[in-house]
């Protein structure tokens, strides 16, 4: 399955240098999360579910990876 991601609304962390080694991340309508590389943002993008985000940020904010 592809995800049209040509309307997505990318953001960087604003933790992110201004070298471009930095990770995009795009909240899609149907609640899925997309991240990709911005150095490469025509490359494939990663998309996780809602609850799959959920899980992730949780555990990289409490130190659990």
């Amino acid at each position: 399955m592809t995800t049209d991601l040509s309307d997505a609304n990318w953001f960087k962390s604003s933790y992110s240098e201004s070298g471009g080694n930095c990770v995009e991340v795009a909240f899609l309508g149907d609640g899925s999360v997309a991240i990709r590389d911005s150095k490469t943002p025509t490359a494939p993008a990663l998309i996780f579910t809602s609850a799959e985000w959920a899980t992730f940020t949780t555990a990289i904010t409490t130190n659990t990876l």
